[in-house]
C-alpha cells in the first residue's frame, strides 16, 4: 500500500505522534533522526516490525 507523507503524518497524529509531512520528508531522506516513539509509531502505522527500519 502506497501513502503520502501527509497521510503518513495523519496517521502518526492518530497515536499522538506529530511528525508533520516536511519532517517525514527529512526521515526519508535521513537528514532528521527518529525518536523511539516515534519509531514505535512509525512500526505501528505501517505493520511492520520495528526490526525492519534497521540493517542486519
Amino acid at each position: 500500500m502506497k501513502m503520502s507523507q501527509q497521510e503518513l503524518s495523519d496517521k502518526l497524529e492518530v497515536l499522538a505522534i506529530y511528525i508533520c509531512r516536511g519532517s517525514v520528508s527529512r526521515i526519508e531522506d535521513q537528514t532528521r533522526t527518529v525518536t523511539y516513539i516515534e519509531l514505535w509509531g512509525l512500526a505501528q502505522v505501517l505493520k511492520v516490525s520495528i526490526d525492519a527500519f534497521f540493517d542486519e
